[in-house]
């Protein structure tokens, strides 16, 4: 099965052997472990075929791509190349089959390209027709027996269209490995099914649309796009319109004249048609907006219609994979409830203003404000949302223009302690490897992870690796999440006790000789001093606090003594303690013990949460960093950035963004500027926050939408979302990647990098950037980390790994290949760590834990998703997860709302009855905007010790029944409540073993259902 992610361990070289093989008796030179499609295409020859996909492998279901091999009669698909391999491609005999394969083909396909809305030059079955000059109809269409289907917000099936390619159920089989679909051969008339043959939407199906990105045609499709890609496609029989029966009627006479022409100039004509739509469609690549997998795909728009999101093969991080966010949820983009003007508050109330009156207030008020208390009064939010050139751009502001280090990003609210954990123990702040690498290794142990929802596409990679190579899980949570589900071991240690049980794990690996001494003696600093501190991690002291059994305890040790490669993933739910970067910190040491660090298929994995929170740290927003992580206190290194901005930069500490809400209730924090980040709500402690913004006496918010955060401004700024703007993000492996202009703004909002611009001119700058490389220059230019980084090497779909230290190069897919680590040494570090209690624990009143995390298909709060009418047509409201016994104690039901109250505050939400949480551990969705029902409104402001990320999974409430009746807040239908249906794949076998199939060139028996 071709590999779809990253650059793999056996394409580290430049240049791939090269080797020869006949084809028609002539010398063709193509690259050696070829599939045959993929080399004769490389060579400028062309083998048809139609099941076969780079990103899916052979399938050999559609009999288009036969050839002959050594004298014998095979599918093309299925054959890697080799030294002295000859073929057979325009023999009679592999034309005759090819050509029988097509003609059955097009039976099972009713050919009306002119009106669809798949003729852009895409479809896989009109370019093979077209490409094998097939002249007509040799066996007549003949419609099945099953009607269309529309249940899915998002897509559509259409049996009739449907060619039996099995490229859908490879991809949801082995490629997303969701295990909804097959193909049913056994059907007088086989079809695709989704589970055992239910409609899509109560199926458990996820709307990843792998799918629809794969199928050949347009059997399956984005209903955004039926009816509207294509001068005639509102005739479709596949639009639900008033045309659907013109339509129709239409194709029937172009029918009856094709049989007299032929399929020549009816193709003909459907040329033109996808000529002319090439006029009107614009395909542009981006990067999505999302959690920080970094998926890269095209974007097909008419105008300001959104009309489909094509992922490419050659994207460095998903390839063909998307998720149901990235795939559909895009509503946001020309939702009605856009920020489109500036607005000032007046006499209480906000009214629309120029952009000129909105910055003169600006630095009017921020001039006033230094003048009286100093720039330290002031204080800066840069956005996970935005791109690397505005995080750079918006430190820059905050130091060289307003001269404060009062800057941060809402890593601290996530990924400060991963990022602290890896500082402490291999010296960069981020994963140490590729997503490749947790693709190849042996043992994933997968901490506080929930890696199916909160990063979809990599848990599909995680998911592959275990069914088609036998990978090993081990999770770690509280919840059988589907990570957990599938996972070959899975702890529910109590809360807040990761620490106890790695540590354990740890002692017991080096106690009984199974450490990596040589690694350790060669490469590893403080040994002596982490052995000590592991002394009272007993397997009995780990069972005694964590619950777990000193079984599990052992199973986990000999897990991670039996392979030879570990990675460990972690997420928030490691991080959000009070304890949260010494958890990680332990989760680091033992990969260091075991020598998991620097080799392919090891290191750590600290899942990033936004699309770009690693890049805005990056590039220094962080009070105490600049970009590329050097310390503001560095002399030299801040002596270059005065140099090039022309200003004297202060070294005073600044304030992180947990520390600047205290700030300001102490009342030396006066002026906040945020953007791209709802405070008032993802903050923990929301009301503790509320109640400091209404206390600054000047604030100002840069947003797309107004959010909760919005309604304290003194100012509000409309900004464009990452489709209205050019730039660069990084991803959770370091990988830099652009995105381009798919939509000029909407109405009078501007993008970020534009906005700062000319607000630090309105403040007395004189910063002259035209366009987002500029500033990427700039930064490059100063930052010796992303030194080599080009938009020229960025272009398209090219990508670099941080770090990049000269032009053209690529960066590192790792970062210790060599056993190097990032110190003055050169060697990795043991970093000691003991274990505190958890804050806010249960007791009489507080008597239930409530955890919280990600969903699937909301992004967070909802600001973005909630726009979607399909996201909120799969969930449309807040709601916690009740396990069955505390249910049945407390007398609820789903659908029942009950009130939660912590020791701060109390919301008001539905209950959803499921065994995924356990006794009295309850789990909620931070999916929520109102005060009402936002998880952060019971959260305390408690933090962890180290870097002052809040202690979100530390929670403990009562629960008020309000009423024991409702509405269930998920649907019986939801895909969570559904079975999958594993399968090995297409299962083709089922089709040759049918009693009417016959292997090309024999002709298909009559009345075959094939």
């Amino acid at each position: 099965m071709a590999q779809t992610s990253g650059n793999q361990e056996t394409q580290m070289d430049d240049v791939a052997e090269r080797i020869e093989i006949t084809v028609d008796g002539r010398a063709v030179e193509v690259e050696t472990g070829q599939l045959l499609p993929d080399a004769l295409e490389a060579a400028g020859l062309y083998l048809p075929h139609l099941c076969y996909h780079p990103s899916l492998g052979p399938l050999q279901t559609c009999d288009t791509c036969f050839v002959e091999v050594d004298g014998n009669l095979v599918r093309g698909c299925g054959v890697t190349v080799k030294p002295g391999l000859e073929v057979g491609l325009d023999t009679d005999t592999a034309e005759r089959a090819r050509r029988e394969g097509i003609d059955r083909v097009v039976s099972n396909h009713d050919l009306y390209c002119s009106v669809c809305d798949n003729n852009n030059g895409n479809c896989d079955v009109h370019n093979t027709v077209r490409d094998m000059q097939v002249p007509g109809q040799r066996y007549e269409f003949r419609g099945k027996p099953y009607e269309k289907d529309y249940s899915n917000p998002f897509y559509i099936y259409d049996p009739d269209q449907c060619i039996l390619c099995g490229r859908c159920v490879e991809a949801c089989q082995n490629l997303q490995v969701n295990e909804t679909l097959s193909i049913d051969w056994d059907r007088d008339r086989p079809r695709v099914i989704w589970d055992d043959d239910v409609a899509i939407e109560d199926s458990s199906c996820v709307s990843c649309g792998h799918c629809v990105t794969v199928c050949p045609c347009n059997a399956l499709m984005e209903k955004t796009a039926i009816g509207r890609m294509g001068p005639m496609t509102a005739l479709s029989p596949q639009s639900l319109s008033g045309y659907r029966e013109l339509g129709r009627a239409a194709i029937d006479l172009v029918k009856t004249a094709e049989h007299t022409t032929g399929f020549g100039p009816i193709f003909a004509v459907s040329e033109v048609d996808a000529a002319m739509r090439e006029t009107e469609l614009k395909r542009t690549k981006t990067v999505c907006t999302y959690c920080g997998v970094g998926c890269s795909f095209e974007m097909w728009t008419r105008g300001r219609e959104l009309l489909k999101v094509q992922p490419q093969p050659e994207a460095p991080a998903n390839g063909v994979s998307t998720c149901i966010k990235g795939k559909f949820g895009w509503g946001h983009i020309n939702s009605e409830h856009r920020l489109t003007k500036p607005l000032i508050r007046d006499n209480g109330a906000f009214r629309e203003a120029e952009w000129d009156e909105a910055y003169a207030l600006i630095a009017r008020r921020f001039g006033e404000i230094r003048g009286e208390s100093g720039p330290d009064s002031l204080a800066f939010i840069a956005s996970s949302k935005c791109t690397n050139e505005e995080a750079y751009l918006m430190q820059k502001l905050a130091r060289a223009v307003i001269g404060t280090n009062n800057i941060d990003n809402c890593s601290r609210y996530c990924q400060a302690p991963a990022t602290e954990s890896l500082w402490r123990t291999v010296g960069f702040g981020a994963d140490t490897g590729s997503i490749a690498d947790l693709e190849a290794a042996e043992l994933l142990l997968i901490v506080g992870s929930n890696t199916a929802e909160s990063h979809p596409v990599i848990a599909t990679r995680m998911k592959r690796a275990a069914k088609l190579h036998g990978q090993k899980h081990i999770v770690a949570d509280l919840r059988v999440n589907e990570m957990a589900e599938r996972a070959d071991l899975h702890i529910r240690p109590e809360p807040g006790t990761d620490l106890i049980w790695l540590n354990a794990v740890a002692k017991y690996i080096l106690d009984n000789g199974h450490a990596d001494m040589d690694f350790i003696n060669d490469h590893v600093d403080c040994f002596e001093d982490y052995r000590d501190s592991l002394a009272k991690f007993t397997f009995e002291f780990a069972a005694e606090r964590t619950g777990l059994s000193q079984d599990e305890l052992q199973a986990i040790a000999d897990n991670i003594i039996a392979a030879k490669t570990v990675c460990g993933v972690w997420a928030m739910g490691v991080t959000q303690h009070t304890m949260g970067a010494d958890t990680a910190t332990a989760l680091c040491n033992l990969l260091v013990l075991t020598g998991n660090v620097e080799r392919f298929g090891t290191g750590g994995y600290p899942m990033r949460g936004h699309n770009n929170v690693q890049g805005t740290s990056d590039f220094g927003c962080m009070p105490d960093r600049l970009p590329g992580y050097d310390f503001i206190t560095d002399d030299g290194i801040r002596r270059q950035y005065e140099q090039a901005w022309g200003v004297d930069l202060t070294t005073r500490k600044g304030l992180n963004n947990h520390e600047m809400v205290n700030t300001i209730h102490d009342g030396d924090l006066r002026s906040l500027y945020v953007i791209g980040e709802d405070m008032g709500i993802v903050d923990s402690d929301a009301l503790h926050v509320q109640s400091a913004f209404e206390k600054l006496d000047f604030f100002v918010v840069q947003d797309i939408f107004f959010t909760r955060t919005c309604e304290f401004a003194d100012v509000v700024l409309p900004a464009s979302p990452s489709v209205e703007k050019e730039g660069t993000f990084t991803n959770t492996e370091r990988r830099i990647q652009r995105l381009y202009e798919v939509f000029p703004p909407l109405g009078d909002s501007r993008p970020d990098w534009r906005i700062i611009t000319e607000l630090a001119n309105a403040l007395g700058a004189d910063w002259r950037y035209d366009h987002p490389s500029e500033i990427m220059a700039e930064s490059t230019s100063l930052c010796d980390l992303m030194s080599g980084v080009t938009y020229e090497r960025l272009a398209g779909f090219g990508s670099q790994q941080w770090p990049v230290r000269e032009k053209g190069a690529s960066g590192a897919e790792r970062l210790y290949n060599d056993s190097t680590f990032h110190f003055k040494d050169g060697n990795a570090r043991f970093h000691p760590v003991d274990w505190t209690e958890p804050t806010d624990q249960v007791d009489a009143e507080y008597d239930l834990h409530l955890n919280n995390g990600r969903l699937l298909e909301h992004f967070h709060e909802g600001n973005l998703t909630d726009e979607t009418p399909g996201i909120v047509f799969k969930i449309s409201q807040a709601f916690v997860e009740v396990s069955p016994d505390l249910a049945a104690e407390r007398g609820v039901q789903p659908g029942s709302i009950v009130r939660l109250v912590s020791r701060r505050g109390a919301i008001k939400v539905a209950v959803e009855v499921t065994d995924r949480v356990s006794g009295h551990q309850l789990y909620m969705p931070m999916h929520g905007r109102a005060n009402s029902e936002a998880i952060n409104v019971l959260t305390s402001f408690e933090a962890d010790k180290d870097t002052d990320t809040p202690a979100y999974k530390e929670l403990a409430v009562r629960m008020e029944v309000l009423s024991a009746d409702g509405t269930p807040p998920l649907k019986a239908n939801n895909q969570r409540n559904q079975p999958r249906h594993p399968t090995s794949g297409v299962e083709v076998g089922r089709k040759w073993d049918r009693d009417d199939y016959r292997r090309p060139p024999k002709p298909r028996p009559t009345g075959s259902g094939l």
